[in-house]
């Protein structure tokens, strides 16, 4: 069987349509392709990421450990090499997996030498991947693109130099995103051998948004619902110290040539971004769709594993934020699709939590391969069928660590130690709470239309905090806890190295 795991950058949930219409106060996604293959697949509506932003989260996906076990925890921390990768574990198995886009994966500098090009950059492919096309921040191989159909040579700055609110200097035939497609369409075109694993990791719709015409004016302005947020920054920063440091932050990189800081996010402001970004997703979706069609025109979808998620999701103006930082939900409830060419239960719809660390053991498991005991999530297998296993999580956990080490901006304005910074959140149905290192918790009841309240109940705030304990307890790492060695020899089981 093949396998072709899809990823989007920075995709919330209420931009899928098939998850967003079933909520509150939902955006306006236009993704006719991907609704349309929810209804050959598995939809889960509550599948959470494990941590943002994007080298955390994606270290958790692809070796389905949680954070507090690989403690990678920003963009730029290492992994530790004795972390093995779903690619790794495939190309035991005799598939030589394929990266289309990029990891974020970066190189424990134990393992290479000190002037390795590696140790220089957040960017790195994940161990087991070989390129089939890598396409970093740089844009290196689509601005080549660029210059070949005219563009002129470009910087990657001078391609998203754009005003806001501006079609992209580009057509939508020669987006990133259509770029990508196209390679990975080749590749497909070539007839590669059989079984093959591809990993497609779309950068969009994370920044810079500028969206090619039709997309950047897809969606009506006056058509998209306001923030979910108090009336005025000032309010919003009195929910909790953090925020209050968080919301007082500058904007960075693109955002920060179009905007201020948090403070400037009217509401014809988060309007034009949400347009913009919903934009981008529809774009996505059309790509994302084109790949499914020439999977089934070739007749390997049946063949064919399909599992499509993103990495996390996005604050867009909710909480006076823009982008993953944080606790709130909106930076990590995704998409998740799975269609199993054979065994599943096609439009299924699955309501219970599920997590990035679930989607490596459900990728082995469906190929028949034992789950190493490093992984911390379990097979989603039995929803495929539209089983519950009756001990089955009832809350999802996902992290956030706000040191930044380059500029000390956590000690500077909150007075923390590095390793003070690190969140750990548990959402369920009705509540989050969120566990700082060197802060007091905050806690919020989430009401049928998604509005916070405090909670200040101490049996309630003991309820929740046992219940994230316990968790943490349960899923500390134990790839050589099974294993004892005794007279008589090893009894249990482990991991190899």
């Amino acid at each position: 069987m093949n396998v072709l795991f899809i990823t989007a950058d920075q995709w919330r949930a209420d931009c899928l349509g098939a998850i967003g219409t079933t909520l509150p106060d939902s955006l306006p996604a236009r993704t006719p392709a991907l609704d349309s293959f929810a209804r050959d697949a598995v939809l889960f509506r509550r599948h959470y990421s494990q941590a943002t932003p994007c080298g955390p989260s994606r270290a958790a996906m692809l070796t389905g450990s949680y954070s507090f076990n690989n403690r990678s925890i920003s963009n730029g921390t290492p992994l530790d090499a004795r972390h093995q990768t779903i690619a790794q574990w495939v190309r035991r198995q005799g598939y030589r997996p394929l990266l289309f886009g990029y990891s974020d994966t970066s190189v424990d500098p134990r393992t290479v030498p000190p002037d390795d090009p590696r140790l220089s950059t957040y960017e790195g492919v994940a161990a087991g991947f070989e390129p089939g096309c890598v396409l970093l921040e740089d844009g290196a191989a689509w601005l080549d693109h660029l210059a070949e159909r005219g563009y002129g040579r470009l910087t990657i700055d001078e391609v998203y130099a754009t005003a806001l609110g501006d079609p992209a200097r580009y057509a939508a035939e020669d987006s990133e995103t259509a770029f990508l497609t196209d390679r990975f369409l080749c590749f497909l075109a070539g007839r590669p051998r059989a079984p093959w694993f591809a990993h497609l990791s779309y950068i969009k719709p994370h920044p810079p948004w500028i969206a090619a015409s039709p997309y950047h004016a897809l969606v009506e302005r006056s058509a998209i619902p306001k923030a979910r947020r108090a009336p005025t920054i000032r309010a919003e920063a009195a929910r909790h110290p953090y925020l209050a440091a968080l919301l007082e932050q500058p904007f960075k990189g693109w955002l920060g040539r179009a905007l201020d800081r948090p403070a400037a996010l009217s509401d014809a402001v988060v309007a034009e971004l949400r347009g913009i970004y919903l934009g981008l997703v529809a774009e996505l979706d059309r790509q994302i769709g084109r790949v499914l069609t020439a999977l089934a025109a070739s007749g390997e979808l049946d063949r064919t594993l399909v599992v499509i998620t993103a990495d996390h999701g996005e604050m867009l103006g909710d909480g006076w934020q823009i982008g993953k930082a944080g606790f709130r939900p909106e930076a990590f409830h995704v998409p998740l699709l799975i269609r199993h060419p054979a065994r599943q239960i096609a439009g299924h719809v699955v309501d219970a939590f599920t997590e990035h660390v679930d989607l490596a053991p459900t990728m082995l498991d469906c190929l028949g391969i034992d789950i190493p005991r490093q992984c911390d999530g379990r097979s989603l297998l039995p929803f495929l069928t539209g089983d519950t296993p009756a001990d089955w999580r009832e809350a999802a956990v996902y992290e956030h660590d706000f040191r930044d080490l380059e500029s000390g901006w956590h000690k500077a304005t909150l007075g923390l130690e590095d390793d003070a910074c690190g969140i750990l959140v548990r959402r369920s149905k009705d509540r989050l709470l969120a566990q700082f290192a060197g802060l007091p918790p905050a806690a919020w009841a989430i009401d049928a239309a998604a509005d916070v309240t405090d909670i200040t109940d101490p049996a309630i705030l003991l309820e929740e905090t046992a219940a994230l304990l316990r968790h943490r307890m349960a899923k500390s790492e134990r790839r050589l806890t099974g294993c004892l060695l005794t007279s008589g020899g090893v009894v249990g089981g482990y991991d190899p190295l």
